[in-house]
This record gives structure tokens, sequence and C-alpha cells, in this order.
């Protein structure tokens, strides 16, 4: 069950919100957390095993976050127990496939093949249980008395599965005094419906494309198409993600929660560095706050900050997946930010209109590395990207990116319009009542048809 999934909308939020509203304040962490596990197991229903090991997180964090407070002499020891553990649970349950596959290739005569299945939000709800043991650990919070409380923070279902990443400190107040107003939950169902409409409206459609041309063959593409295929799916996958993140925000609001922004109008960004400061915010946070600086940041000198900046980018590259291209993904966002950090930042910075270019072209061919895993396809997709030399050259001469221009044009539109500011600058011009509910009618109107259509995907990031 996803959020742009009618049962969701239409059968999961009614019943679990009219219970949520009607129940005493004292009761509302109780009701969440019975939604959210329900959430949750419903999404591991074929999978038990990965329900069992949620659970077994929490409370592995809520006891070690104990031990750490109350054992200072042995914190340590209890912290790498925690790390552990969640290290030892994505390294089986995210990479181990991987391992294993490459072992049975590397060794024909032994079979090392492995079919597990990975559990769905496991990457998000690690990361909020290492950076809670982690601040204990640095006494930047207190640890939770609390299980339920505890356990709230970690399974809310409006963030479990991909994200915003929060951590303690962000819900620690509202865990235990939240208020619901009609403004908030007002205000969170604009929200949600607006993040439904980028998804369905948008990246699914655009998502279309890029799948359209991946079942071709990219051996039998144009240049053209290439390059329209490869923009679409740079606009799907923001607006995918972004969609997601603005329905947990929003779902959050209504929840009385103040989910943190994960996304800032990323591609006007002028250099891959600031890129990446507004591009899955929460995530680059975390990162900055649990491995950037304590490896030492930026405190070293250039030397030091290079190699702290390759640790993070090759971790960010295997967070992100089990593969040889998410491993080249993370280098290749390592030269690119080091090459800005030591020569062309500034040069960049001071010219506006070299930034638009050179980010025009750095970013889809950033997510042809990061979508692409096969190494050969995607030396082929390159080759039909920049057909200089080889086979490549014929591709200039076809013609099929016409009939998909024709198609998808209207969308590879409004794809940059809304990932420009002015669309979101004139939402927040209009103060009339009317028209604020009227467009969130539409826009929930057209959803609704598309997903009755059967026009829907699965979020992107629910590979991850």
């Amino acid at each position: 069950m996803v959020f742009s999934s009618l049962k969701f909308i239409f059968i999961f939020i009614p019943i679990f919100f009219t219970v949520y509203c009607l129940s005493p304040a004292k009761f509302r962490n109780a009701v969440l957390l019975i939604g959210s596990l329900s959430f949750y197991f419903i999404g591991t229903v074929n999978n038990p095993e990965h329900f069992i090991l949620f659970i077994i997180s929490i409370v592995m964090d809520f006891v070690i976050g104990i031990l750490i407070e109350r054992y200072r002499r042995h914190k340590k020891l209890f912290l790498i127990i925690g790390i552990t553990f969640h290290l030892l649970s994505l390294a089986t349950f995210k990479y181990l496939n991987f391992v294993t596959h490459e072992l049975s290739r590397l060794i024909p005569n032994f079979d090392f093949s492995s079919n597990i299945v990975l559990p769905i939000g496991i990457s998000f709800y690690t990361f909020q249980g290492l950076s809670y043991i982690a601040d204990v650990y640095k006494e930047k919070i207190c640890a939770e008395q609390s299980l339920m409380k505890f356990a709230v923070y970690i399974s809310m279902f409006e963030q479990l599965i991909a994200g915003p990443i929060v951590t303690f400190d962000n819900v620690q107040n509202k865990l235990s005094n939240r208020r619901l107003n009609k403004s908030l939950i007002l205000n969170g169902i604009g929200t949600f419906v607006f993040g439904l409409g980028l998804k369905v409206l948008l990246a699914n459609p655009l998502g279309k494309l890029w799948s359209q041309t991946c079942a071709i063959g990219f051996e039998s593409i144009s240049t053209p198409l290439a390059w329209i295929a490869i923009a679409a799916f740079s606009f799907q996958i923001y607006f995918d993600f972004f969609g997601y993140s603005l329905m947990a925000i929003g779902l959050g609001k209504m929840l009385g929660f103040d989910l943190p922004q994960n996304f800032n109008h990323p591609y006007t960004s002028l250099t891959m560095t600031e890129f990446w400061r507004r591009w899955h915010i929460t995530l680059g946070s975390w990162f900055r706050e649990y491995i950037y600086i304590p490896l030492g940041g930026n405190r070293k000198g250039m030397a030091s900050t290079l190699k702290n900046l390759f640790i993070v980018w090759i971790l960010t590259g295997i967070w992100h997946g089990a593969g040889y291209n998410f491993i080249l993904w993370g280098t290749a966002m390592f030269i690119i930010i080091a090459a800005e950090k030591l020569f062309i930042g500034k040069f960049i910075n001071r010219i506006p209109i070299v930034g638009r270019i050179y980010m025009l072209l750095l970013i889809p061919l950033t997510w042809a590395i990061f979508e692409i895993e096969d190494m050969r396809l995607l030396g082929v997709f390159f080759t039909r990207l920049f057909p200089i030399t080889g086979q490549g050259v014929w591709s200039i001469f076809r013609y099929d990116y016409i009939k998909y221009l024709k198609l998808y044009y209207p969308f590879l539109i409004l794809g940059i319009l809304f990932s420009s500011k002015l669309p979101y600058t004139i939402l927040k011009q209009i103060k009339n009542r009317a028209v604020i509910c009227a467009l969130i009618f539409l826009i929930f109107g057209a959803s609704v048809w598309c997903l009755m259509r059967g026009l829907d995907d699965p979020f992107l990031y629910f590979r991850f």
C-alpha cells in the first residue's frame, strides 16, 4: 500500500484519521503506533521476517539508547553494538544478493546465489535509528524512556518508507505535546494533494517515456531520443521523490508534526555542490552530521577535506543500492564536487548562464549512471548520447524521437516549468480560498481518475 493508491486514499486514511482525530490527546500516540505498524505490516505481509526485523530494530535502538545514557563508562561499547546491528542488517538484506552473485560469477564451480528480498524502508529507518543512538552518545539528546513514544518516532507511517529522514530532536516535543487544528489539517491536505499530483500527473507519464526507451533497447535509439529519455527520467525521479516528500509532509501536518523540508528547487542550482544542498536535504544533512563532520569535515586542510568527501560520496552511492553503477555514481559525484571546490565553483557562480548550461548537461548524465545498473548498457547509452565515434554515429540520423516528442512534449514542458520556482511563487500569491480549493479539487480529481485507470507506478525510492 502506497500513498498514491486508491486503497490508501479512500480506505486507510479516512479510517485512520477519523479514529486519530476522535481519540483523546493522550491516546493519539497509541493510535498512531497501531496505524503505522498496521501500514508497515500490510507492506510486508508476504515477507513477515521484514516486520519482525523492524520490531527488533525499534526495541534494539530503544534499549541501546538507555544503556548509553545509564552506563556512560561503557557507552562506546553500546554504540558499537548498535551500529554493528544496523550495518549487519543492511549488509544482509541490501547487499548480500549482489555479493553472492559476484562470487558465483567469479567462481563458476560454486553456487553462492541468494534471493533475499529487500525490506521496504530499511535504509530510512536504519538511518533514523543510527542518528538516535549517536545523538544520545554525544549527549545531544536524552534517551527516550517511553518505548511507545520511541516506536512512534521510528514507525510514523508518513515518513517510514522513503523519508524525509527525521532526527529525534525534530519531533521529540511533538511526541509529547501536539495539537490538531482545522487550519493545519487543511494545509496538510493541500500539501498532500499537490504531492499526489506531482507523482501521478507528472512523474508517472514521464516515467513511461523512459521505460519505453529502455524497452526499445539502447542499441536501437537515436541520439535525440537518448537525450529526451534521460531528461524524462531526470524529471521522473525528481517529481516522484519530491511528490512523495510533499505527501509525507502533508500527512505529518494533518497529524500534528512538522516534518523537515526535503527539496528546495534543486534543478535551479548552478553547481552540483548547490544541487546537493537542495536535493534530498535530510539525507545530505545526515551524512554531514554523522559521517563528514566526525571524520573532520573541512577543518584539517584540503587533502583531509577531499578524503572525507570521497568517503561520504562512496557511502552515499552504496546507501542507494548494491551495484557497480552506484559506486561509479558516487565516485563521479565526488570528482565533480571536488573540482568545483578546487577550481571551477567560483567561476561558475559568477556567471549564472555558464552554471545553467553546466547543470543542464550534468544532471541527466549523472542520473544515467545512477539508473542504468548494467555497465555494458550504460556504455551503449553513452555512445548514443555522444555518438562521436564507433557504432553510435549512425544514431544521429534516426527520427524515432519525433514520435515520442509528439506523445510526451506536454509533460516535458510541465516538467521544465515545475522544476523552476515560477509556479510555486504564483501559487503563494493566491490568497483567494475558493481558487485554492478549486485547484486542489482539480488536481485531486485528475489524480484519482488516473489511478482508477491504473496509471500508477511504485515510488522509485522504495527501491532504496
